[in-house]
């Protein structure tokens, strides 16, 4: 009686054979699929919103200010300790300890933040040009800098505290340092609260800087 399922030379029947090739699509996009799946991420520890920093002052719309290179002012890249250099908001537990305000986290990290503050709250005096010194091909003749030393929450007096130590570079080699603080007593140590207030401060420390600055 002859054999129905006639097998092929390879011994796999024809009808096996078209069932593997119907598969082939289906495994190819599985496997395709393993390198995407494995780069994102479904966790749900993403917070349900991110810290900014927002101007209490800003330049108006259409406001133009000229006048000589001379005359401007760079605001350059602000430096952080290791402990702001994250997106998260240090909390100071003892003199030697600190921890991370659970669920708060930073749009980006703090140093940028908080240069652009400063670069807004100074335009928006209407004194001069300032620029962030990578938008222009020429460095105008007086620079801001500096470092920023905290800006986070402290759990012993129950406040936050933003510092920073700002640097005036002029066009004939000069140079001045001046320290800035502000400090919100009265915050509990919860995002909704934290968060408010710390750009209460950091908008003091930047408005006083841009009356050093002049």
């Amino acid at each position: 009686m002859q054999d129905i399922s006639t097998k092929t030379a390879s011994g796999v029947a024809p009808r096996r054979l078209r069932g593997i090739r119907r598969a082939l699509p289906v495994i190819a996009a599985a496997v395709l699929a393993l390198p995407l799946s494995g780069c994102l991420s479904l966790s749900p520890d993403v917070p349900d919103s991110l810290l900014v920093l927002t101007p209490a002052r800003t330049a108006p719309a259409g406001a133009a200010i000229g006048g000589q290179m001379s005359d401007a002012l760079a605001v350059e890249a602000i430096s952080v300790p290791q402990k702001l250099d994250v997106t998260r908001v240090p909390v100071t537990t003892t003199q030697s300890e600190i921890a991370y305000l659970q669920d708060a986290k930073w749009v980006e990290k703090p140093g940028a933040l908080f240069a652009r503050l400063v670069a807004e709250t100074i335009r928006a005096g209407g004194k001069r040009m300032v620029f962030d010194t990578a938008d222009i091909v020429r460095r105008p003749s007086t620079v801001l800098g500096g470092r920023l030393l905290d800006m986070g929450y402290d759990a012993g007096s129950s406040s936050v505290v933003v510092r920073f130590d700002g640097i005036l570079t002029h066009a004939d080699g000069t140079v001045a340092t001046r320290r800035f603080e502000s400090t919100v007593p009265g915050v509990t140590p919860k995002v909704g609260v934290v968060g408010p207030a710390l750009n209460r401060a950091a908008n003091d420390v930047a408005q006083q800087v841009a009356d050093w600055v002049g």
